[in-house]
């Protein structure tokens, strides 16, 4: 039987996901970069066998999902007032004893020349202090490990909303295409 209707519908299904996926990616500033380039669909067919599956990054579901921090009261300070905050608390992902790469945020902060300042009042004060990018990830990669990731939601979002109706869009498509079989006459 040609499954013609029915490879169209996952077609669109897969096609519709990725598309908002990397919306989503873009809207929280993440567009362009190896994870938005990675998300792909890829639908397998054979004989009345259909598997459709989602392609990213390693690391992408992390991202979407959220990462649950070690302790957030390592960055707490008395000094600044600073409270450290659980950002993924309901993920199943947890930073226990490996903490994230250094070099990655080293090379994210100078992507995005983020330094410390001097503090005003201060000779050079409210200036940027000078090879600080590697202390910036210092700083980045303990407050990741203690606080977590903030999930984003970025593939979860499309998929179960396009989810919803896909169940009828499929019915709809097989029947389309056994009624094309009886037409024509074809045989399994």
């Amino acid at each position: 039987m040609d499954n013609k209707h029915l490879t169209e519908v996952l077609n669109k299904y897969g096609k519709t996901v990725v598309e908002q996926a990397k919306k989503n990616l873009e809207n929280e500033k993440k567009g362009g970069g190896a994870l938005y380039n990675s998300v792909k669909y890829k639908l397998e067919t054979e004989e009345n066998l259909f598997l459709l599956d989602f392609l990213m990054e390693e690391y992408g579901p992390f991202v979407d999902e959220g990462v649950k921090g070690a302790d957030p009261s390592l960055v707490s300070s008395s000094k600044t007032g600073r409270v450290g905050i659980q950002k993924a608390p309901y993920s199943k992902f947890k930073y226990t004893s490996k903490k994230p790469p250094l070099q990655i945020l080293v090379d994210w902060a100078k992507s995005k020349n983020v330094r410390f300042r001097v503090k005003k009042g201060q000779k050079g004060g409210g200036q940027f202090k000078k090879g600080s990018y590697q202390q910036m990830g210092f700083w980045l990669q303990k407050s990741i490990y203690a606080q977590g990731l903030k999930p984003t939601h970025f593939f979860t979002k499309p998929f179960e909303k396009e989810l919803k109706g896909l169940g009828d869009s499929l019915f709809d498509a097989f029947a389309l295409d056994i009624e094309k079989a009886i037409i024509l006459g074809q045989k399994k």
